[in-house]
């Protein structure tokens, strides 16, 4: 399964570091790809260092529309998620999800336009109370892939957290210069 994201939009001064963090849970959770509209440059920047030292080829594409990218990725047979609190509840279609080959998920950042819940092909609600989109994504790219995402291993990677019980156990690969 490719999953890739698409972030729409983004309120100024509060959304820098917001932005951020959908970028890092798209990575962490699975995801190949993030498309963002609106976004400080150094957010790539970040995404770049993450990638050099945990490993990965995680990629980060800045766009203009975001419609366009949704258009090209039905026409490229991607199913299409938009994650909305107005939404069908993940209980009821994680099952549907799941079976799907390529999914492009959109997180919006400001009110979404309404064309979006007509494009996509999945409007989902994680919750029917106000949170973050940053939880919503994370449970939603979960549920999709049964938490089998925290398997991949990063050959590259200069640090690898070994699971402990107590304490903190980094493993760091040593490089010569």
């Amino acid at each position: 399964m490719v999953i890739e994201v698409v972030r729409i939009g983004q309120r100024l001064v509060r959304d820098d570091r917001v932005t951020t963090h959908v970028a890092l849970v798209s990575r962490a959770f699975g995801a190949e790809k993030i498309f963002m509209t609106e976004v400080n440059p150094e957010i790539k920047d970040t995404l770049e260092k993450i990638n050099g030292t945990w490993g990965g080829e995680f990629k980060l594409e800045f766009i203009d529309k975001w419609k366009s990218i949704v258009k090209k990725k039905k026409e490229e047979n991607f199913t299409i998620v938009h994650l909305t609190m107005y939404g069908e509840n993940i209980n009821d279609i994680q099952e549907k999800l799941q079976k799907e080959k390529d999914l492009l998920v959109v997180v919006g950042a400001e009110k979404v336009p309404r064309e979006i819940y007509e494009l996509a092909d999945f409007n989902v609600g994680v919750g029917s109370q106000p949170h973050s989109e940053i939880s919503a994504l994370a449970i939603l790219l979960d549920r999709i892939q049964k938490g089998k995402q925290f398997e991949r291993i990063f050959s590259d990677a200069k640090r690898k957290i070994i699971p402990t019980k107590n304490g903190k156990n980094v493993q760091v690969k040593e490089t010569r210069d």
